[in-house]
């Protein structure tokens, strides 16, 4: 058998992007509930309506840096995707059943830190929000799925950002340890798989982690990853105390990178962008120090972290114990990309790979990437490893018969599931589990669109909010089912 035993098979979301239940059950706004939709393909960003000191309101773009005394708002004549997205909140045991019914034995989720205090920092958590995921876990439980949950997942509250700048403030970190205090407590013997931060290394903006002006700050920047480092240390310390059984990983966006060629300054120029996109933010989580590097970078930069007493044992004493990421696609990086054209894909930067071909949205399509990932990371580390999103964001088409015959999703799928296959038969790496991302359609959190599908169930839901929310079975989610309950023997 390829895949050992027990191997983790599901799916994965975000509350953000699935959930809607905008203000249901006593949740309170995030960031991303003041997040407009965006086209990808035209390149049309999603933007932030954000209101200014003398009460005029100024657009923003979702990936611009915001004048510090800007507050993000709900504009009543702005269509905002998140507020529905695709219902999980009134659909769930609907959905739970789907999964069920394709074969995971895992499904990846997370909570909306808004549903359980409403403004972040509240004396007292939402009783109905707990109840609410206490109720989807166990659910999951009865299904024979395992809930693997990220703890936070782009949902700053927005009263953190707009009143203390998000994780830019120890103020937020101070507010982010009751949450997961009370969601561990909580939850415990429900949930046994955690992880901490998603994609800590795209945590630089208001979008993802409620900093005003990350993007032109750089000790701003610098401070709140190390108040998001000492959250996830902090998470992974106290659900081994909790419960033994826990079992918590690191959540980044870990693409593979190449020189674009094999002159030494695009060699070195690969090198630091791995460095400064992926290895800086696994480094510190598994190892449990900045390292050398680092050090040396911020001492050049005169930018010296506010620490407190306790905070490097902390560290040290918050490694987790397996290391997750997401993998769509990968990036040829040049010395001198100027010269050469840029490519964007994934919010990441690099140069046109001529080897590789690339989806509608410019995410180029390469599955030796991922057993490259795979083989570097465990190099590095020697710690087991979970791929928690992957998958391919595509037009799909309902036909006159409502079938959805989405074949190049599992061309994708098939190639990505082979290279997982050679990666722990011949290269010996030790793969937990796989969770393709949006394993139902949903939100697209880089463009807010829904024609973005990566789902192998579709969702009645448009770009507009239009659509009845009526769910559908892919052809993808027959394939799907029959590798899953094969545990991965069966990809043809």
């Amino acid at each position: 058998m390829s895949f050992p035993k027990g191997f983790l098979w599901g799916g994965a979301t975000a509350a953000n992007q699935y959930e809607g239940g905008y203000l249901s059950g006593g949740k309170g706004l995030a960031v991303a509930d003041t997040l407009t939709g965006g086209d990808g393909i035209h390149n049309i960003p999603r933007k932030f309506i954000v209101e200014m000191p003398d009460g005029t309101k100024k657009e923003f773009g979702g990936r611009e840096s915001l004048p510090v005394d800007a507050k993000a708002i709900v504009d009543p004549d702005t269509y905002y995707p998140s507020h529905v997205a695709t219902d999980f909140y009134h659909h769930w045991k609907e959905d739970l059943a789907l999964f069920a019914e394709m074969g995971f034995n895992v499904y990846r989720m997370s909570i909306n830190w808004t549903r359980i205090f409403p403004n972040g920092d509240d004396t007292q958590p939402n009783e109905e929000g707990l109840q609410f995921y206490e109720d989807v876990f166990k659910e999951c439980k009865r299904l024979g799925m395992e809930p693997l949950v990220t703890i936070y997942h782009f949902d700053c509250p927005l009263h953190l950002a707009n009143e203390y700048d998000g994780w830019a403030s120890r103020h937020t970190l101070d507010a982010f340890k009751v949450y997961v205090k009370t969601i561990l407590t909580r939850y415990k013997g429900l949930v046994k798989y955690w992880l901490t931060i998603n994609e800590i290394n795209f945590t630089r903006s208001f979008k993802n982690s409620g900093i005003h002006d990350g993007y032109t700050n750089k000790a701003k920047t610098e401070q709140n990853y190390y108040h998001l480092f000492l959250g996830s240390a902090y998470a992974v310390k106290l659900a081994h105390e909790i419960d033994q059984e826990n079992k918590v990983g690191l959540m980044i966006a870990h693409g593979a990178s190449y020189p674009y060629s094999c002159n030494p300054e695009d060699v070195f120029a690969e090198l630091n962008n791995a460095h400064d996109t992926k290895w800086f933010f696994g480094d510190v989580q598994v190892r449990g120090y900045y390292p050398a590097w680092k050090v040396k970078e911020l001492e050049r930069e005169g930018i010296v972290l506010k620490k407190e007493p306790g905070d490097d044992e902390l560290l040290k004493e918050g490694t987790v114990d397996f290391y997750s990421f997401s993998y769509y696609s990968s990036q040829a990086i040049a010395a001198h990309p100027e010269e050469l054209g840029v490519s964007e894909g994934n919010q990441t930067q690099g140069v046109k790979n001529p080897y590789l071909e690339a989806s509608a949205w410019g995410w180029t399509i390469d599955p030796l990437g991922l057993r490259i990932c795979l083989n570097q990371i465990y190099d590095r580390y020697q710690i087991p490893m979970m791929i928690v999103e992957n998958g391919l964001g595509a037009i799909d088409k309902v036909e006159e018969d409502g079938s959805i015959n989405d074949d190049y999703r599992i061309d994708y799928m098939r190639k990505h599931i082979q290279t997982m296959k050679d990666a722990i038969e011949i290269d010996g790496v030790d793969l937990m589990g796989y969770t393709p991302w949006g394993c139902i359609d949903l939100v697209s959190a880089g463009t807010g669109e829904m024609r973005k599908r990566y789902g192998f169930i579709y969702v009645d839901m448009d770009d507009d909010g239009n659509g009845d929310l009526s769910r559908k079975r892919k052809k993808s989610f027959y394939y799907m089912q029959k590798v899953y309950k094969s545990n991965g023997e069966d990809i043809d």
